[in-house]
């Protein structure tokens, strides 16, 4: 049967003009969605101010711990004026930006002022934070005004004057100093939590050292074995048979449109008013809503791709490949430590050329601030076991091969590394993401396995998680 009287007059082969059309508008939606996506993460805070702040805060309590050499490497030489200088920068930031200082960063700046001995500069600070009825502004009245208002916690029992402290943020210094201000003389545990606050300072500053050394020797390794010939020759590239068209219906129509805009839309409201109705508090309800969500976005994705690779050996097209899991596991270690340094490096010329243009995954936010372990939990869940395995297997499953047949293996990296960084919808984390996204690309072609891809992705994910839970608890 000839294109001429084929129904239609479609040539053989050729895909039916409704899928074509159905994947021009997805792909459409996508660009406008991640357009804009990308446009308002710059007005979405950035987590970087709140990292800088938590390892000054961990510097300032542990500086009794330390001494000689130990004490400027870890603590710098002046923690507490530099910690003074960031509480300062960013209160002036948002009055700058015409927004309320937040009333933890108020409070903290007047309780180190208050610490230095400078108490008109601390009350004026206090007094600023009103006459409302928050922790931070009951504990403010407190201090201004202890002898003049009988009523206040400055003057009535010990566990009235616990129940105020033990209602402020945990983690940080806010809850330590607010104690010693409100009960001079009292042991507060200031040992304790120096003690705390060094093991926490170490864990995040010279455990990263450590990788990312051991990351630049495994990096460079690689590179010598590569110019020299030795290194292991890539297995071929292996992929599900798939078109490109498929790939954007996958992609744009699946990951985008049903996943990103759709979901949310439909889903949310649902969840949220059931975990209205169970009484559910924050933070498990962020938690709750957090794995929930993500879990409903894989499932459009991956039920259209099952459909697409339904009796095309799935499993043997996506080169999951898991047995023997310790290859696995070396090849995921191995690539993980190679980027660390690419990523840092990025980032830092990032930072010097720009600055923070802000836009952090919100999810960042939420695991440095949450001292709920079922929350933390269901955090871990989604950022360690559930992302790392529906993202690898979109993008490196699906995306890399299909777009390796057409641009050749260094093309289909490149395309699932920009795809990958755009689909998270950071403009100020886009460039990490990329060389994130290439170093992941890189392990499933030089290795042939998917599995290795999903585990380095985990162990990334999971190097971040551990990061923020050690600074925020």
């Amino acid at each position: 049967m000839t294109a001429a009287n084929r129904p239609g007059g479609r040539p053989e082969g050729a895909a039916p003009s409704w899928k074509v059309a159905l994947a021009l508008v997805s792909l459409a939606l996508s660009l406008l969605l991640w357009l804009n996506g990308l446009i308002d993460s710059l007005s979405r805070p950035s987590v970087g101010n709140d990292l800088n702040r938590r390892q000054l805060e961990l510097a300032v309590l542990a500086e009794p711990q330390l001494g000689g050499s130990l004490r400027n490497l870890l603590a710098g030489g002046n923690p507490v004026e530099t910690l003074r200088k960031a509480l300062a920068e960013e209160i002036n930031d948002a009055r700058e930006a015409g927004q309320s200082p937040d009333p933890d960063l108020l409070l903290e700046q007047a309780l180190l002022l208050r610490r230095q001995g400078q108490t008109q500069a601390s009350d004026v600070l206090l007094a600023e934070l009103g006459s409302g009825s928050s922790p931070q502004a009951t504990l403010a009245q407190a201090l201004l005004e202890p002898e003049r208002k009988p009523e206040s916690p400055a003057n009535q029992t010990l566990p009235a004057k616990q129940a105020l402290i033990d209602a402020l943020p945990q983690g940080g210094v806010l809850q330590l100093w607010s104690c010693e201000a409100l009960t001079p003389g009292a042991d507060c545990g200031a040992a304790g939590a120096s003690r705390r606050a060094l093991l926490q300072l170490v864990s995040v500053s010279v455990l990263p050292v450590m990788l990312l050394l051991l990351g630049s020797a495994a990096l460079l390794r690689e590179l010598w074995l590569r110019w020299r010939g030795r290194a292991a020759e890539a297995p071929a590239l292996q992929g599900p048979q798939l078109s490109g068209l498929d790939a954007v219906l996958l992609i744009a129509g699946g990951f985008v449109v049903i996943g990103e805009l759709l979901t949310p839309l439909l889903v949310g409201p649902l969840l949220t008013g059931l975990l209205q109705q169970l009484a559910v508090t924050s933070p498990l309800r962020e938690g709750i809503s957090v794995v929930s969500l993500y879990l409903a976005l894989m499932t459009g994705p991956l039920l259209i791709l099952a459909l697409m690779l339904r009796g095309k050996g799935a499993m043997a097209g996506l080169q999951f490949r898991w047995n023997p899991l310790a290859t696995n596991l070396r090849q995921g270690l191995k690539g993980l430590l190679m980027v660390l340094p690419l990523v840092s490096l990025v980032g830092w010329l990032q930072g010097q050329l720009w600055g923070d243009p802000g836009g952090s995954n919100p999810l960042l936010e939420l695991v440095l601030n949450s001292h709920n372990v079922p929350a933390l939990a269901c955090f871990g869940l989604t950022a360690v076991v559930l992302a790392p395995l529906f993202e690898e297997t979109i993008f490196r499953g699906a995306l890399l091969p299909v777009a390796a047949r057409k641009l050749g293996a260094a093309g289909g990296i490149l395309l699932s590394a920009a795809v990958f960084a755009v689909a998270h919808l950071s403009l100020g984390e886009l460039l990490q993401l990329l060389v994130l996204g290439l170093g992941l690309g890189w392990v499933r072609w030089s290795s042939g396995r998917l599995g290795s891809c999903v585990l380095m992705h985990g162990l990334w994910n999971a190097l971040t998680f551990a990061n923020l839970v050690v600074l925020g608890w």
